[in-house]
């Protein structure tokens, strides 16, 4: 799947674009909506966009596993040493358990912190929400992206499309700069 920003002006323009999403089949629950407009999201018909679209929150919790279960792991190995566990299988579990210690704590503290971070397209769009613009955000196959970018484009010129692109994936991933 493809995520795909629409930067619509108003509700009825949203309104119009989830219809014509409709009739290509893309399904409803694949489109959600930020505005500052709390009737936008009911006017449309489409879910209001959560904090898990709207903030890093899931990179972030990767990002923590993925650091927390090595330095956890890492820290097993060197307790089990201290520790002087005489047994294999001791040494092996304090490793195992620590790990996913690490693992499961660098999950909690990261996605405590992604919660207040904003997700760098929606906070690109921020303004634009604050002015009265409506943020659709649109999972689509990738194989309809081409189909769905010149619809919109055609019916449409006014609204700015964006996606988030390998680099921004990278980054957000903890693998850019």
């Amino acid at each position: 799947m493809q995520r795909l920003y629409f930067l619509t002006p108003d509700t009825q323009t949203a309104a119009n674009i989830t219809e014509e999403l409709g009739g290509l089949g893309l399904d409803r629950s694949h489109i959600h909506v930020a505005s500052g407009n709390s009737q936008a999201w009911q006017e449309t018909g489409v879910k209001k966009a959560t904090f898990v679209q709207t903030t890093d929150t899931v990179d972030a919790a990767k990002r923590g596993t993925m650091i927390g279960a090595p330095l956890g792991l890492l820290l097993g190995l060197v307790t089990a040493l201290i520790l002087a566990i005489p047994s294999p299988a001791g040494m092996a579990g304090v490793i195992v358990g620590m790990g996913i210690f690490g693992g499961l704590f660098g999950l909690w503290a990261s996605t405590l912190i992604g919660v207040s971070v904003p997700d760098a397209k929606v906070k690109k769009f921020h303004g634009d929400i604050r002015r009265g613009a409506v943020l659709m955000m649109v999972d689509i196959p990738e194989s309809q992206e081409d189909e769905v970018v010149s619809l919109i484009h055609r019916h449409h010129p006014q609204v700015d499309i964006e996606k988030i692109t390998r680099e921004e994936r990278q980054h957000a991933e903890g693998q850019g700069h």
